[in-house]
């Protein structure tokens, strides 16, 4: 007989409910108590996913969003213009290298390659072969042309000259990104425009410095309405906001106009300030007599009247006009980084310049005399302008600051484009910033700089493959299956038959990177290294190699090499062959490193005291074409491999919006719950089993 009452407990015959056994009636309330528990645990673990997929996101994609402190004010667009990308010249604060500036053109316009016109774009080019040029860990704009950053309130702050109009050089201003980490960045308004009588021509390189109570000062070069470059002040509206949006110039501007004897247009770049040991601030900015490159240098106790000292910091005959000139200490003792302000028996002083000329970045080791504000080579044979390159390839308007976050000098550079101005035109962008390096004096050499890729760059690195001990004998070639080589951090170490060493046949015959034949150009002990960026068949290749030189008397000499001259078919790109020489001292194995994002190849030799910078434009080994491979072109020794290659994470790089407010004000109310969601869930399952398991039990003891 059917229940007609199926959610009461079964009837006697006369209707009477029965009572005598209370299992009958327990069983129902379990069986919901159970569906009850159940879909309370499903939906709290639904709650918990949820959760965690908020968190990673954060953590992933909105890490530069959250901040410890409050923020002053939301940001938002301001008058002086969106937000925008980035530069070609960062500035530690610094701003405008005015390396095509001074001309007011681009450095492309008048540029023919292979009989190719600037501003005509040839085949091969497609859409697919420029989009996949632009970077994914490097900064650089969303749009058009580009050219220091600081640390402050928990954020990077990184400023840069910037052409909001075009993807040349021209009308150019200052854009503004910050970060926690120098990886991901956000993209603020624009810092600073071109809107006063003295920086109308152009907001160009400048220097920041933070005061002991905190504050910071700015001091740029503006190039005024008649072409006179002169410094400038400015300071943040709100020092108590973390993102410094807004930006406040003097009223008594300019601070500083060329002095007598200095042309109008030579007078640029001022360095973040120095503390004297009279407690005045001391600061050095490039300049040129005839062809000498200067740089002067000034005291001031306000930042707004300056005194200027006899003689300069430094001057190298020959070398043209300084630019971008950069001045800090760096300890010989310790691995760590130096305030600009420290002096003392344990520090040595290094000097910067861009040469104007030809638009490399040139550094010397030397002691600093406080007195007379003058600076002394360590070894006049490699002074600054003729010595030693922070980097061999494209590498320009260079500036370091003191990251007082972690007690380290980061060096940030600009990297311009080795294409066509036509193909800029057509991608809608150029030029891009180097990976931050962290800078320290090589004690081993005594003589050398070591930079290395910030820390930060290994939190991109996806999954590692390792390949031990791998022989390359002479002549061959040896493909590393690692998957697409578009996005890359490699690192790898070579032993040399020591014996091949002894035997190889000396030569009078002065050998260079430039000149050599590069990586095709067989010898005894070269080249050997990593072809990156190179197709199945080899016919798009670039050679990141060593050389070892044996002159007459068997000495060895060693090459760091990159070659271009095979990195494109196209006919409207750059296809040098850059390198100088690594000091390799005795038992070191030589090693290398190289970091492979699109059309940027970064390389680090021997622990970065040789460093070459490549722009690589392939028109075939692109995505997933892309391809690594070992090789030895050798002719009288056989090269032992050590390698590990990461596939490499794209860097979150992206404009700021009010809506990042909401997501992070959203992010931080969801914080307790992203905690308490998985100890509510387990609470919640064990009070239902426990009263599943009393139910259980009554009905039991009832049974």
């Amino acid at each position: 007989m059917v229940d007609t009452k199926p959610l009461l407990p079964a009837s006697n015959s006369d209707g009477s409910y029965l009572t005598g056994s209370r299992v009958n009636i327990l069983k129902p309330i379990k069986v919901y108590l159970t569906i009850f528990c159940g879909l309370l645990a499903v939906g709290l673990f639904a709650a918990l996913l949820i959760g965690n997929y908020w968190s990673d996101n954060a953590r992933i994609h909105g890490s530069l969003a959250t901040s410890t402190s409050k923020r002053t004010h939301p940001l938002r667009p301001v008058s002086r213009g969106p937000a925008q990308g980035v530069s070609e010249k960062t500035s530690g604060i610094w701003a405008g290298v005015s390396r095509g500036p001074t001309q007011g053109v681009s450095e492309k316009t008048n540029r023919v390659r292979a009989g190719v016109p600037w501003n005509i774009l040839p085949e091969p080019w497609n859409s697919t072969m420029l989009e996949w040029q632009r970077t994914a860990f490097h900064f650089q704009p969303e749009k058009n042309w580009m050219n220091g950053p600081l640390f402050y309130n928990g954020w990077y702050h990184f400023f840069y000259q910037y052409n909001p109009n075009g993807a040349v050089w021209g009308d150019i201003v200052w854009g503004h990104a910050v970060s926690k980490d120098l990886i991901n960045w956000f993209h603020l308004p624009l810092a600073m425009v071109a809107d006063q009588w003295y920086d109308k021509n152009g907001v160009w390189t400048g220097s920041a410095t933070i005061l002991p109570d905190g504050k910071i000062v700015m001091l740029y070069t503006g190039s005024t309405t008649e072409a006179v470059q002169v410094q400038n002040l400015a300071f943040p509206a709100n020092h108590s906001d973390p993102f410094l949006i807004d930006w406040v110039k003097y009223h008594g501007n300019p601070v500083l106009v060329p002095p007598p004897g200095i042309y109008k247009k030579d007078f640029r770049d001022p360095t973040t300030a120095w503390l004297t040991s009279e407690g005045k601030w001391r600061i050095t900015i490039g300049s040129k007599r005839d062809k000498t490159g200067i740089s002067l240098v000034y005291d001031t106790k306000d930042f707004i009247n300056y005194e200027m000292l006899e003689g300069e910091l430094h001057a190298v005959s020959g070398t043209g006009m300084w630019e971008c000139v950069d001045f800090f200490p760096v300890s010989k003792t310790e691995e760590k980084g130096l305030d600009t302000s420290i002096n003392g028996p344990e520090v040595k002083h290094v000097v910067k310049v861009s040469l104007d000329d030809d638009r490399h970045d040139y550094y010397a080791l030397g002691t600093y005399h406080e007195k007379n504000g003058s600076w002394i080579p360590d070894l006049p044979e490699i002074d600054v302008g003729i010595g030693i390159r922070y980097d061999y390839g494209i590498f320009y308007a260079s500036k370091t600051f003191y990251d007082q976050n972690k007690n380290r000098r980061v060096l940030w550079g600009w990297i311009g484009e080795g294409d066509s101005e036509a193909a800029d035109m057509e991608k809608g962008w150029a030029s891009l910033q180097s990976i931050p390096r962290t800078i320290l004096f090589d004690n081993k050499t005594g003589t050398n700089l070591l930079q290395w890729p910030v820390e930060e760059i290994e939190s991109l690195r996806l999954n590692g493959t390792e390949f031990e001990k791998v022989e390359v004998k002479a002549g061959s070639v040896v493909p590393l299956d690692v998957g697409p080589g578009s996005q890359l951090d490699i690192i790898a170490e070579f032993e040399i038959d020591k014996e091949a060493l002894k035997k190889a046949t000396g030569s009078n015959i002065t050998f260079s990177c430039q000149t050599g034949g590069g990586a095709a150009k067989s010898g005894a002990l070269g080249p050997f290294g990593i072809l990156v960026l190179a197709d199945e068949s080899l016919s798009e290749q670039t050679p990141v190699y060593f050389y070892i030189a044996k002159d007459s008397d068997g000495d060895l000499k060693t090459f760091f090499c990159t070659d271009l001259s095979r990195s494109s078919k196209a006919p409207d790109v750059d296809k040098q062959i850059f390198g100088s020489y690594v000091p390799v001292l005795k038992d070191e194995n030589l090693s290398l490193r190289v970091l492979v994002d699109h059309s940027i190849v970064e390389s680090f030799a021997q622990g970065g005291r040789t460093v070459i910078t490549s722009r690589i434009y392939p028109t075939e080994a692109i995505n997933g074409a892309s391809r690594v491979f070992l090789f030895n072109n050798a002719t009288e020794t056989c090269v032992i491999a050590s390698v590990k290659i990461w596939q490499m994470d794209s860097a979150f790089i992206r404009p700021y919006s009010d809506d990042d407010d909401k997501d992070d004000d959203d992010r931080k109310s969801s914080a307790p719950c992203l905690l308490l969601c998985p100890i509510n869930y387990i609470v919640s399952c064990v009070t239902c089993l426990y009263f599943i398991y009393h139910v259980s039990k009554l009905s039991g003891s009832q049974g």
